[in-house]
């Protein structure tokens, strides 16, 4: 790869405002840009490494849940001479689960810290650390006998997680044309949904989720991790931060010629100079400042808001919910596997389908339509789930709505909240409301976590009348609260809110 503006041979594809659907009168304030090489490297550099160790590390330890437990119950009984009861099992096991996005929460947290003092590029691969890390434990918690080093080891990845999670979006949207940047937004969930995907298919017993492989699994998060550490090097920093955050204005030039693979690049420069000059007038932003300003409270609650509705639209309970599902159905315990593999395969392709429609259809529309058609789906499986165990054409409909709710969750509400923080605040703000928005994010998957099965004993089937009533309350405050984003520079959505502000 070369420096600066080297070896820009590679062909540019430019958009024009017609083609994209843009108003010709905005042709002058929007400069509008294509893939090229450079671009895509950069994105599977900083997206490949870090959202498909968010993804592998979420799906891996489904499969191979059984075969993990007794060995827990062998090392149990080695160390205290007898056999652990069940309840004592399940107790570890919920540890080993919820320690994951308690990690998580903690590398939230300290996003903005960390994208703040050692930039988004330096940031990713400081997260790797937490990586090779936790490999270590797992590589050796075998062979000494030690839960505990599970249970560090995925502390330790959710950790690198929710640090992924809060500076990757960053990084994307910051590197991305304004026209492109929902798309390329998206592909750190449509990797996390491949990633699950291969986590599933790799923890089968018959691969590496049996008794004497479980280990590698579990460590294969080092393929990932070998990746970005071999690539992202040679990728720029986003050349916002260089010259907003840094004052670097000749390497934010470079980076920028880098990514556009063209050197016709002084009307984005000259865009990102009236970012950079205003926010000279805008002291650093805190936590206080989120909350005390109003044009940045505004956006603030849009992204908390978005980042509850994610995780709180029971997502997480319906994948969980679903091998139950599908044996109400009369499938057989491999069939059900082979059934929730197909619905991540769907999720694959629909988050793939859905970065094709973010540039064309928006992200209120896609958030909208997407909350509505979960909102149907589950009040249909609802329905279903309550004659399924006397009527096989309900356990038929039960899957059906399954495919269903998973179609529309991918659409647009997977993917889009990852990304609409980077396009809601300002430089100044971005890394400290990214911070508070992942780790909501996360919160509210543990909170998931923790209380859906109790709630699924009390209740049975109607636990989903609980998320259909959340469904309604996110699809409402969507079409009263968030704008759209589509083809706005952030400067334009920044001065959306200061109006709003003063209203």
């Amino acid at each position: 790869m070369g420096k600066g503006g080297e070896n820009l041979d590679t062909e540019t594809v430019k958009f024009t405002p017609e083609t994209l659907n843009v108003d010709p009168s905005e042709k002058s304030s929007k400069v509008f840009f294509g893939l090229n090489g450079k671009l895509v490297f950069a994105i599977s550099a900083a997206s490949l490494g870090s959202a498909f160790q968010h993804g592998y590390s979420t799906g891996v330890m489904n499969n191979p849940q059984t075969v993990l437990e007794d060995w827990m119950r062998h090392v149990l009984k080695e160390r205290n001479g007898e056999t652990p009861d069940k309840a004592t099992i399940t107790l570890l096991w919920s540890v080993i689960i919820s320690i994951y996005c308690i990690g998580g929460m903690v590398g939230g947290l300290i996003t903005g810290l960390v994208a703040e003092k050692l930039g988004r590029k330096i940031g990713l691969l400081f997260s790797n650390i937490f990586i090779v890390l936790a490999a270590i434990c797992t590589a050796t918690a075998k062979p000494s006998s030690s839960i505990e080093l599970i249970i560090v080891s995925r502390f330790l990845t959710g950790i690198n997680a929710g640090l992924n999670a809060g500076v990757t979006p960053m990084y994307l949207a910051e590197i991305s044309p304004t026209n492109l940047r929902g798309a390329v937004g998206s592909v750190y969930q449509l990797v996390i949904t491949i990633s699950i995907l291969i986590s599933q298919i790799l923890g089968i017993r018959g691969v590496f989720g049996n008794e004497d492989s479980w280990p590698i699994l579990l460590t294969l998060i080092l393929i990932p991790c070998a990746f970005q550490l071999s690539t992202f090097p040679f990728c720029p920093e986003s050349p916002k931060h260089l010259l907003i955050s840094k004052g670097q204005e000749i390497e934010a030039q470079r980076a920028l010629v880098w990514l556009r693979c063209s050197h016709d690049v002084q009307d984005e420069m000259e865009q990102m100079k009236n970012e950079a000059e205003a926010m000279k007038l805008v002291p650093k932003v805190t936590v206080t400042d989120l909350i005390v300003n109003g044009a940045l409270r505004q956006p603030l609650i849009i992204s908390l808001m978005v980042m509850l509705a994610q995780q709180l639209s029971g997502i997480n309970a319906v994948i969980n919910f679903s091998t139950d599902i599908f044996k109400t159905a009369g499938l057989s315990e491999n069939a059900s596997t082979g059934a929730t593999m197909i619905i991540g395969l769907v999720n694959v392709i629909m988050t793939l389908i859905s970065m094709i429609l973010i540039e064309r259809a928006g992200r209120k529309t896609l958030l909208m339509a997407g909350f509505s058609g979960m909102i149907v789906a589950t009040v249909f499986l609802t329905i279903s789930i309550s004659f399924a165990k006397d009527s096989s054409v309900a356990s038929v409909f039960c899957i059906i709505f399954v495919v269903l709710y998973i179609i529309t969750f991918a659409t647009g509400p997977g993917s889009i909240p990852w990304f609409l923080v980077s396009e809601l605040f300002s430089q100044s703000a971005r890394p400290t409301a990214a911070s508070l928005a992942v780790f909501t994010n996360w919160f509210a998957n543990f909170l998931v976590g923790i209380s859906f099965l109790p709630i699924k004993e009390a209740a049975g089937s109607n636990v989903f009348i609980l998320f259909i009533i959340l469904q309604i309350l996110f699809l409402f405050f969507i079409y009263k609260k968030v704008p759209e984003t589509k083809n706005k520079s952030i400067e334009e959505i920044s001065a959306l809110f200061r109006q709003k502000s003063y209203e």
